[in-house]
């Protein structure tokens, strides 16, 4: 998305990876109404179901359902998704190499060994990417963790799932379980603590034991780290600017980092384009802390007192906050007013005590 912002606007753009494209990345896949709002054309075509219903359940038990106000969340394929992103790019001028090898030789970038001339490198290449470090961006960064797979959807009840985004609370510290529904098949995951990483493949077989599914039989099982950045760590230096998981910048509560990508995406090219690298840090933060503290504090509440926050949650007048969040009506939590206050304000006062 960097490289689209900036070749529309005219600059000279290398993007480059690693990886031949059309090439697959460990993600549930979920495009919120706020991340698809922050792009400047539409996802429809790799959008594989649409879901307008969020199912919360507790420890695989009570469970409550709302939505019926509009959509919420795009759900796509990771190696869908950045493949059309990449072509974007490429139909707006910017040039891309993928499969290339990149080196960095005393500051310089070069692509299988071939020196390129550029005047600023952004870094795009994810939560264990070799940018950072080889300037010197320390990332000073904690990590959770996540476990995923597939179920075609002859083996589970697709239609069970359509339109619906399945969220189970209390079931893996730190974190939660989810199913996602796709075109063919179904996207089960857990995620949580870094420390829950030996445990993960227990936690997703109870996932799929509530849910009819078969964890022996899961494709396409795979498991990632996410970022979570911790204050004091740099986002730029000198001509470098880091963008999305190299920056460390994924929402603690749900683990979504899409969002937040494409906003700090944005947000690169309008500081390299303006001349103002300087002030690219400081608009990311202004952007996105308001956020991500309110997420800690939610993060700690569901963690620690997960049937208290489920009874916050189910509060009818709850539902139209976190729906505003969702859809990116609601930048800073603290600027809810009249009943939905209460239920933020009761979530931030469980965090605080955890």
């Amino acid at each position: 998305m960097t490289a689209y912002h900036l070749a529309s606007a005219g600059a000279s753009v290398l993007m480059v990876d690693k990886a031949r494209f059309p090439r697959d990345k460990p993600c549930g896949g979920g495009v919120t109404v706020r991340a698809a709002n922050e792009l400047p054309f539409s996802i429809d075509p790799v959008v594989e179901d649409v879901v307008d219903t969020f199912e919360l359940r507790l420890r695989y038990g009570r469970s409550f359902s709302r939505g019926g106000q509009g959509t919420l969340c795009y759900m796509t394929q990771r190696r869908r998704l950045d493949h059309f992103l990449a072509q974007k790019a490429q139909e707006a001028g910017a040039e891309f190499r993928d499969g290339a090898r990149v080196e960095f030789r005393d500051g310089s970038p070069y692509v299988d060994d071939i020196s390129v001339e550029g005047g600023v490198i952004v870094a795009g290449d994810g939560v264990n990417g070799a940018t950072p470090r080889a300037f010197g961006l320390g990332r000073e960064y904690g990590h959770g963790v996540a476990l995923e797979g597939n179920v075609p959807c002859s083996d589970i009840e697709c239609i069970r799932y359509k339109g619906r985004l399945v969220l189970e609370l209390g079931t893996v510290p730190g974190g939660y379980g989810w199913v996602f529904p796709k075109g063919d098949h179904v996207n089960l995951g857990v995620g949580g603590w870094e420390s829950e990483g030996p445990r993960l493949r227990e936690h997703l077989r109870r996932l799929c034991d509530a849910h009819g599914a078969s964890f022996d039989e899961l494709e396409e099982l795979r498991g990632y780290r996410l970022p979570y950045r911790r204050a004091g760590s740099q986002l730029a230096k000198d001509n470098v600017l880091l963008v999305g998981d190299a920056a460390g910048l994924v929402d603690p509560l749900s683990g979504d980092g899409i969002y937040e990508a494409v906003v700090s995406a944005r947000l690169a090219a309008e500081a390299i384009l303006a001349g103002e690298l300087d002030d690219y840090e400081g608009r990311v933060l202004a952007r996105l802390t308001p956020l991500h503290t309110a997420g800690w504090v939610a993060k700690r509440a569901v963690d620690r007192f997960p049937r208290l926050t489920f009874a916050i949650a189910r509060l009818p007048f709850a539902w139209p906050s976190v729906a505003r969040i969702v859809r990116g009506e609601l930048r800073d939590p603290r600027d809810e007013r009249g009943l939905g206050r209460v239920p933020l304000k009761a979530l931030g006062a469980l965090g605080r005590a955890a």
